[in-house]
């Protein structure tokens, strides 16, 4: 395990974490020991030292690298959060900080190029500038904000210049044999840098979290994860919460999935926290044993996450799931929703969606794609005693980061299901997993939904749907281009993912009653949500009173 503290950038261990056998193994790697590597501790156990994910370099593998036009940042921290490989971080810094960091670059080029690379935004510099104008002596001047891109972990996927949006501060750039030396000169004088001061670290907004140099290297980047991957992105944002709130004292049970594969690609594992990767279908009794053994050893403040994908928690390990929930013990939960046992290239889960085409799922002739409907857990986990459950997505970041705060303090069993996006089985683009997310949530696909047992004596007290769109409708209203009202429902969101891709025509018209089906069982589990809930649907009313 490792530990950092904000003061500075440097790192520092607990006394019995071998960080010099760490490098040994990492050197031995290197050099090509392979099969020769001596059977030592390390070995034997098949432990893989925390956070050597740091060391990998992945700087032969992007073609294209994102730029920074500081102009136009704003410093809201999508970018840092979403990305996927911690190959995006941000930092604030004092003026004159900054002008006497500065005074040590020679060429008066490149020093223009990194003054270039910081910007005086209004979250950072303007407020705090007016609030020391009203009361200079209690409150902190201004900070100049730069994002800098450490090209060693960038894999190019371009997930930060999407969330950037309409800003229009990031694009992606070809990388070549004259601007990558910049890249890594840039990202040496970020972390020459001091931390970003706590007092420009607003507590409200959650991104800023990922300032902090502790929370950034809980997840070090350098995982194995496809180019984009929805699921790394979440497990950064979860884990940096949990050290927030929790500090080291935090573990990780990891059933057999994609996310075991990534984070243990010999020597390279990305956590900070001791992590065990259990049977695909056992996570939650080995959760279980371990959260005994910490309190019987007094540890009951520890944190103890258990993390699968659909196909681990949804089927052949629901029944341990289930037992864990029952048990009333302290184990969160965390579930990795790809709708596919990505793992095993992209067969179906009882999470898939009706018509998905997937494996053992095939769409032909014969079969449209998966006939079965989705299994919900959200509702079959909020039927268990006293369990707190949560479906939202990563790039919704108040929704999300408030729920697995809550999950944290809520003394029991909590569930996090979250969509992640596989673009190779969903057939997205690289750069599309917050997107996708956010439209699967506004399709009804994965609506949002929070159940507390403790925020009432009723379903409708508990269960809340905010942050969804339109949650008293069917379906969410927008305008198109023109000024006019367009509906955006589960065929609007189907249509832009390979997965569903043959039950469209050219024109994307559905051609399949496969697809008619998914939109009927994503409209009737919505509207199973809204009733829960207590929340009356306004157009389910005016079907029932419209005459025939």
């Amino acid at each position: 395990m490792m530990t950092a503290t904000n003061e500075s950038n440097t790192q520092k261990f607990p006394a019995w974490y071998d960080g010099v056998r760490a490098q040994e193994v990492l050197d031995a790697y290197n050099n090509g020991g392979g099969s020769s590597l001596a059977a030592d501790e390390f070995v034997a156990k098949s432990i893989l030292p925390a956070s050597t994910g740091a060391s990998r370099d992945f700087s032969y593998i992007a073609p294209e690298l994102p730029q920074l036009n500081s102009e136009n940042c704003v410093g809201c921290m999508d970018c840092v959060t979403n990305c996927p490989d911690t190959a995006i971080l941000g930092k604030v810094v004092m003026p004159d900080t900054l002008e006497e960091a500065l005074a040590g670059i020679q060429d008066e080029e490149y020093k223009a190029h990194v003054r270039q690379q910081f910007s005086e935004t209004r979250k950072y510099h303007t407020a705090f500038q007016k609030k020391h104008e009203k009361d200079p002596e209690n409150n902190p001047a201004g900070g100049m904000f730069g994002i800098f891109i450490d090209p060693t972990k960038c894999k190019g996927c371009g997930e930060c210049v999407a969330v950037c949006g309409d800003h229009d501060a990031l694009k992606m750039v070809k990388k070549t044999p004259d601007n990558l030396p910049q890249y890594l000169s840039d990202f040496g004088f970020y972390r020459s840098l001091p931390a970003s001061p706590l007092t420009h670290i607003n507590a409200k907004d959650k991104r800023d979290i990922m300032l902090k140099p502790a929370a950034i290297r809980q997840y070090a980047g350098g995982a194995g994860s496809c180019m984009g991957c929805g699921e790394a992105s979440v497990l950064r944002q979860v884990f940096a919460m949990t050290h927030e709130k929790v500090g080291d004292r935090y573990g990780i049970v990891a059933s057999t999935g994609c996310n075991t594969v990534y984070g243990s690609t010999y020597p390279y594992n990305p956590f900070a926290a001791p992590w065990t990767n259990s049977l695909f279908e056992n996570g939650p009794a080995d959760a279980m044993g371990i959260r005994a053994f910490w309190d019987q050893q007094g540890q009951e403040d520890w944190v103890i996450w258990n993390v699968g994908g659909d196909g681990a928690m949804l089927d052949i390990g629901l029944n341990a799931l289930s037992r864990l929930l029952a048990s009333g013990m302290n184990v969160k939960v965390l579930i990795l929703d790809t709708q596919v046992y990505s793992n095993t290239g992209g067969q179906q889960s009882t999470a898939s969606y009706t018509a998905q085409e997937s494996k053992m799922g095939a769409h032909g002739s014969s079969k449209g794609g998966k006939s079965e409907k989705r299994k919900e857990i959200a509702q079959i986990a909020l039927m268990h005693p006293n369990t707190y459950v949560a479906q939202t997505i990563g790039p919704l970041t108040t929704h999300f980061y408030k729920v697995v705060e809550r999950a944290l303090a809520y003394n029991g069993p909590a569930v996090i299901s979250v969509y992640t996006t596989c673009q190779p089985e969903h057939g997205v683009a690289d750069d599309m997993a917050a997107t996708q997310a956010r439209n699967a949530m506004k399709s009804r696909a994965f609506p949002l939904m929070i159940y507390d047992p403790e925020a009432g004596a009723t379903l409708a007290q508990r269960i809340s749907l905010e942050g969804n769109p339109a949650p008293n409708r069917d379906w969410v209203i927008e305008k198109d281009a023109d000024g006019n009202d367009q509906e955006y429902n589960f065929l609007s969101w189907a249509r832009t993912e390979g997965r569903f891709r043959k039950h469209f025509d050219k024109d994307g018209n559905p051609n399949s009653q496969s697809i008619l089906n998914a939109m009927e069982d994503r409209l009737e589990n919505w509207r199973l949500i809204q009733q829960l809930a207590g929340i009356p649907n306004e157009d389910f009313m005016k079907s029932l009173s419209t005459p025939v």
